[in-house]
């Protein structure tokens, strides 16, 4: 069932936990839950958030799985993060000093996690959190340790620019490049 109205307000500024396990390969890093996303406490889950589709078409998993299966990511060596964990309605509604606290988290998760590909879903979020204002969509330069960079399109369906299969195309590059 669909989170309320009352349920989406109460889940303002709530936080989900980490999808994570041994071993990733790649860990996805959203730029901040949605209200929907708090309120049923999976990532990515808002209807018409194109991440779950895109993931399967990339050929990352080999179905396409719902916000509520996201448990079953580690096994397909994959983990789910946020930039700022707190919720709110739009993402531009986080203070830059926000992005760049979450930019060093991101930074000592990675460390402690050691995944192959730290892929940011959001290259406005990773220029702000990383302090690298001329990235671009794809691969980065940089690493966090042995960990690559590599940054996504931002898959919410308010991202008119890119669409699904551009998303997934861009994840099958990841793919191809890492994994």
């Amino acid at each position: 069932m669909a989170p309320t109205k009352a349920d989406l307000e109460a889940a303002r500024n709530a936080t989900i936990d980490d999808v994570l396990g041994p071993g990733l390969d790649v860990l996805f890093c959203g730029i901040n839950p949605s209200l929907y996303s708090a309120a049923t406490g999976h990532h990515f889950a808002r209807p018409g958030n194109r991440f779950w589709p895109a993931l399967h078409l990339s050929g990352l998993v080999p179905r396409r799985l719902a916000p509520s299966e996201q448990h079953l990511l580690p096994a397909y060596g994959l983990g789910i993060t946020n930039v700022v964990a707190r919720a709110t309605a739009r993402a531009d509604e986080l203070a830059p000093e926000e992005f760049r606290e979450g930019g060093a988290r991101l930074a000592r998760l990675v460390a402690d996690v050691r995944p192959r590909v730290l892929a940011v879903a959001g290259v406005s979020a990773y220029r702000v959190a990383f302090a690298r204002p001329a990235a671009r969509i794809g691969p980065q330069e940089e690493t966090i340790g042995e960990t690559a960079l590599w940054v996504l399109p931002n898959p919410s369906g308010l991202n008119a620019h890119w669409t699904l299969e551009a998303i997934a195309a861009e994840m099958g590059r990841l793919r191809t490049a890492h994994l």
